[in-house]
């Protein structure tokens, strides 16, 4: 929390560094709760879209993408707070709290096959866990997050706990790593404690009517406009100067590059604001298609990851980026999204599973050399998608293994090859290859994210800078690379916390930060989830 809040909204002037939710959520409590005059509101971005990780483009004659897609929960409290200000993208009367939980009342999620061996479901009703295992995830849960240091999770379990059908459900679904850090899976126990029991069918599981980018970004970026917002698109942060002494941090210039490529600054006046988003899961990524690799791109193509290495090396409280994304083979992997002008794999899946679209959630593929998951959202999942288009998504947390029908890694592949590993594994080659040879397949587009799981890299105290750094005056860092307690990383709920905390800490309003759901202390929870480890 800044030492002197800002009384005097009128006059402040805030810029945004990045447009990923962390940013949006921030310029919305700004005008509604703190006050700040919304022409005064200056989003600078260097891409030409705005979203961040909540992304959703293309079309159905060149095939849709998404990069990945944001599991929600009912009790992410700031995200749901947030969006009940927002009219819906097609129903401004309407906000998007209301229309996801509509949406999500008619299509819950209750996967029927969530794991697969061989082509055919296994019984997950067990999640196969030892005594010890139990214990140890017990211990981990309630031993303190400062006991652990940058421990990661192979530290903590036995290599037996990796054969479960716990830890299967569990890396794939949140896309921790064995090498990942202990302390975030310590968090996600507590955090999520209370979906433990329903893990297993992805019960509690909640999405959005359609994609990320049209059902939560392009309503907020609308509103913001509608609001008088500036939207700086094409324009990159490439440095800040502070003003440090020794009790206090300010951000005193604004180093940019503009849309016509020239060098420039922004001086920051006494009631200049600046939020960063340091750090970003989807930076540097790149596209393949049905025929194209994509390329797996180095950090130095990184805006926001180049940035917050000049800013972090000014002072040792802005944290320590490098924790984060100089391991890049150890943070990337790789996702696909698939167009079809067909209905028979749909029908298939919908046959195999027992799901409609929309009620299953994530299918993993155990015995994939890549371990392969894919999911089959509700259709539509683009608002112009016509009905006889059908997508789904996929992903493979071990893009450097060769497949096992496709002799080549997976970071090696195009979107067909990609799909015959795919048929191979649903043992519905003869269903499919027809349909592909037919041409009605639209287009296999695999991507290629080399920082997707960098948030989850094991890390110290302080590697992640506070929100509010100990003495700022006008200066937070937003996204998933600032430290909020308690909470968990590759959440939406997570950015937009990091949000109220930036605007309720530097300017006077009469709002707190929501708490944490505390699901851990809730009896009735812990209990049933103890049973269904034990089960």
């Amino acid at each position: 929390m800044s030492d002197e809040k800002n009384t005097m909204p009128k006059k402040a002037a805030v810029y945004l560094i990045g447009s990923g939710i962390a940013s949006l959520a921030s310029a919305v409590y700004l005008i509604k709760d703190a006050g700040i005059l919304a022409k005064n509101i200056h989003i600078l971005e260097q891409d030409n879209i705005a979203g961040g990780a909540c992304d959703g483009a293309g079309s159905a004659e060149e095939g849709y993408v998404v990069r990945g897609g944001r599991m929600h929960e009912a009790h992410y409290v700031c995200y749901w707070n947030l969006l009940s200000n927002i009219p819906s993208y097609e129903d401004p009367s309407v906000s998007v709290t209301e229309e996801s939980f509509e949406f999500n009342s008619r299509f819950v999620s209750h996967a029927q096959a969530r794991l697969l061996k061989e082509g055919k479901k296994v019984d997950v009703s067990t999640y196969g866990l030892s005594l010890k295992d139990q214990a140890d995830l017990v211990k981990l849960t309630f031993v303190s997050e400062s006991s652990l240091g940058n421990k990661r999770i192979e530290d903590w379990f036995h290599s037996s706990f990796f054969e479960t059908n716990f830890w299967m459900i569990w890396t794939t679904m949140f896309a921790f790593q064995k090498w990942s850090s202990l302390a975030e899976m310590r968090r996600y126990m507590k955090r999520f404690i209370h979906l433990v029991d329903g893990l297993y069918q992805l019960g509690g599981i909640m999405r959005t009517k359609y994609n990320q980018y049209h059902s939560v970004i392009l309503p907020i970026q609308r509103f913001l406009k509608e609001k008088g917002v500036n939207f700086g698109m094409n324009t990159q942060v490439t440095d800040i100067d502070f003003n440090l002494s020794v009790d206090k941090k300010t951000a005193t210039v604004l180093h940019i590059i503009d849309k016509e490529g020239v060098e420039d600054e922004i001086i920051l006046g006494e009631q200049d604001y600046v939020f960063m988003t340091n750090g970003s899961i989807t930076e540097s990524t790149d596209k393949g298609s049905w025929s194209q690799v994509p390329v797996l791109k180095e950090k130095s193509t990184s805006g926001a990851w180049m940035l917050w290495e000049k800013v972090a090396k000014k002072d040792k409280t802005f944290g320590n980026p490098s924790v984060f994304s100089d391991q890049i083979d150890l943070q990337k992997w790789y996702s696909f999204t698939v167009t079809l002008k067909d209905d028979t794999f749909h029908d298939y899946m919908e046959n195999f599973t027992g799901n409609v679209d929309g009620t299953g959630g994530l299918v993993t593929m155990m015995d994939s050399n890549w371990l392969m998951s894919i999911v089959i959202a509700r259709q539509p999942h683009f608002p112009d998608q016509p009905k006889e288009v059908k997508i789904f998504w996929g992903y493979g947390l071990y893009p450097d293994r060769k497949g096992n029908h496709i002799k080549k890694k997976m970071s090696e592949c195009n979107g067909e090859e990609i799909l015959k590993e795919l048929w191979y594994h649903l043992k519905i080659q003869d269903l499919m290859n027809p349909i592909m040879a037919s041409g009605k397949i639209i287009n296999c587009i695999p991507v290629a994210m080399p920082f997707i799981d960098s948030l989850f890299m094991p890390r110290s105290a302080g590697d992640r800078p506070n929100v509010l750094p100990k003495g700022t005056t006008n200066f937070a860092f937003l996204g998933q690379f600032a430290e909020v307690p308690k909470d968990c990383v590759f959440t939406v709920e997570y950015s937009v916390r990091c949000a109220q905390e930036a605007v309720y800490g530097l300017f006077e309003t009469d709002k707190k930060v929501l708490p944490v759901y505390d699901s851990v202390h809730k009896i009735e929870y812990l209990i049933a989830g103890m049973k269904a480890l034990a089960r």
